[in-house]
């Protein structure tokens, strides 16, 4: 559940004034991600009537995602976005004001959909693109877990979209909600204060999750339950741009737990796949099938579930 996009990536042609069209949005990259892997994913949200909109369904046909419960808005515009690349790494420029997913409301959510859902996936993005966006993430959730389907959260901060202090009120509010955590260090650290990965699983996991997986870039994962704390090292990969690596992670790792594999084996599977997802331009292109996924596995000699 959150907010699609339509991305405009630049590419390294034309003296860097190429820009390539593409699908993204983190929860979108997430369900794409989690398809790809073989599981079986809806999508809800709201889209425009323009092009972009029609760009987007066709992602979600051609990747078996379920877009019967994305609405169209006839009167508001899908979300897009521009990537830009240099020396300190990709810069986002957004332009989602008034965007159809921030219009989206508690009232139109497919409740039935939801109870009948092994696991309901949302963001920080999700939460702090409206307030009624966010008063149906929270009736979402509620709905879910009444249900006992499982949440989870990755907490996807972006600044620009709501002051800090309620990003953190609301946010870890919401991850005292959830089963499964996957936030990025960047992000935890702004909304934590602490600086020790460890002790930043240690807080998600006593605010409430069962699972935390957190995202250390170039130096790997934390995967943690109450038993125990796995570090997965990065997997080699020659990154040409990482946008999008943690909405591939987070649906690859998700994707896995529910088909059944332990934490250690969901992150090492979900870390492989995030890598070679770094190694072409946009969001969703790179997302790599789950064969891709076992043959770098299996190349590397960890485990592959």
């Amino acid at each position: 559940m959150g907010e699609p996009m339509v991305e405009f990536n630049q590419t390294r042609e034309g003296g860097g004034d190429v820009f390539l069209r593409g699908c993204g949005g983190d929860s979108s990259n997430f369900a794409v991600a989690a398809a790809r892997q073989g599981g079986r994913v809806g999508y809800i949200s709201a889209i425009g009537a323009d092009t972009n909109a029609t760009l987007l369904r066709q992602l979600w046909t051609s990747e078996g995602v379920d877009d019967s419960h994305v609405r169209t808005d006839p009167d508001a515009p899908t979300g897009v976005y521009f990537v830009s690349h240099g020396a300190n790494g990709h810069q986002f420029d957004f332009c989602r004001s008034g965007s159809a997913a921030s219009r989206y409301r508690a009232a139109d959510l497919p409740l039935d959909a939801i109870a009948q859902a092994k696991v309901l996936h949302l963001s920080g993005i999700s939460l702090g693109i409206s307030t009624s966006a966010c008063d149906a993430c929270y009736r979402a959730i509620e709905h879910a877990r009444a249900s006992g389907v499982t949440v989870s959260f990755d907490t996807n901060l972006r600044r620009k979209l709501w002051p800090l202090g309620r990003a953190r009120a609301t946010i870890w509010d919401v991850l005292s909600l959830a089963d499964i955590c996957l936030p990025s260090y960047d992000d935890i650290i702004q909304l934590s204060d602490l600086k020790d990965p460890d002790r930043i699983v240690d807080r998600c996991l006593n605010t409430g999750a069962r699972i935390v997986a957190l995202k250390l870039g170039a130096d790997g994962t934390l995967i943690a339950d109450h038993h125990r704390h796995v570090r997965i090292a990065p997997y080699p990969c020659r990154v040409v741009d990482a946008t999008g690596a943690g909405d591939t992670f987070g649906g690859a790792f998700v994707a896995r737990l529910v088909a059944g594999d332990d934490i250690e084996q969901a992150g090492h599977y979900a870390a492989a796949a995030a890598a070679l997802s770094t190694e072409g331009y946009g969001a969703v292109t790179p997302i790599p099938t789950a064969e891709k996924v076992r043959a770098l596995l299996k190349k590397s000699g960890r485990p592959n579930g």
